[in-house]
């Protein structure tokens, strides 16, 4: 049986926190305790401090422990009916705009699977209005995450069979190889670059952004934490921009009174 002290976590989880600058006090305590047993389990230890130990004598294990609690969970279009109202409302009113230029932040991206689903999405409307020529120079997106080894995949654009679930058949045949490991075509791959981005560092934000995309992400932080990335998120939107959460998140706090609604349904937020 696991030893699972109060003490014993907050000691691992301040050793964490110190020798590879992952922000543990901004997560929720239950998905931590969760994600850590899973690679407790995995390494047959059975107390917080033998787990200490393992993770001192075997360095990888660190890189296994930080994939397990950043959360790599995607596909491609996932949740195709949010993806439906960015395709027709998001990406056709930014199109529009006067400006030369359209940028777009997937922040914890992953894999990359959500900002090249961005990217396909406005080479896709270029194309319909007859401006694929303007493409390149309008149209960047940013995909950011604290996992360096999902960024090297990232990078690499290529995906498996599964990672399709959701994907419509046009949108799959018009931008990814058809054979394994099914990359995505250079046209939409060209618009689209990763760096590490740590969003609980105390940095400024990148921007400003006509499209923030961040799914999924924000479920896993503490209260406080949520709030402050909200404003880091009003800070980086270019004004009339867009943010887009995952299904089950939802503004809180000052976060009310700063941005509105454009689709409860699908959370798609702008900036007031």
């Amino acid at each position: 049986m696991m030893e699972l002290t109060d003490a014993a976590f907050a000691e691992l989880t301040t050793k964490i926190s110190k020798e590879r600058g992952f922000g543990c006090a901004s997560y929720k305590d239950k998905c931590l305790r969760r994600r850590i047993a899973v690679r407790m389990r995995a390494r047959g230890v059975h107390t917080y401090a033998d787990y200490a130990r393992v993770l001192d004598s075997d360095r990888d294990e660190y890189d296994k422990l930080l994939d397990a609690l950043t959360i790599n969970v995607t596909k491609l279009f996932r949740n195709w009916e949010t993806y439906n109202v960015i395709a027709e409302t998001v990406v056709p009113t930014l199109w529009a705009r006067p400006e030369p230029a359209i940028r777009v932040w997937s922040a914890g991206c992953s894999s990359g699977e959500e900002p090249y689903s961005l990217a396909a999405l406005f080479h896709r409307h270029a194309d319909r209005v007859g401006a694929l020529g303007q493409l390149a120079s309008r149209v960047a997106v940013l995909g950011s995450d604290i996992d360096a080894r999902c960024l090297v995949a990232a990078e690499q654009g290529g995906f498996e069979e599964g990672d399709f679930a959701d994907t419509p058949d046009d949108l799959r045949r018009r931008y990814f190889a058809t054979t394994a490991p099914f990359t995505i075509v250079p046209e939409v791959k060209r618009l689209v670059r990763f760096e590490r981005r740590d969003l609980l560092a105390q940095e400024p934000p990148p921007g400003p952004h006509h499209l923030i995309v961040c799914r999924n992400v924000l479920i896993y932080f503490d209260r406080e934490t949520q709030e402050r990335l909200f404003d880091t998120f009003h800070a980086a939107l270019a004004p009339g921009g867009f943010l887009v959460l995952g299904k089950v998140e939802t503004l809180l706090g000052a976060a009310r009174t700063r941005f509105v609604a454009a689709d409860g349904r699908e959370r798609i937020f702008r900036p007031l």
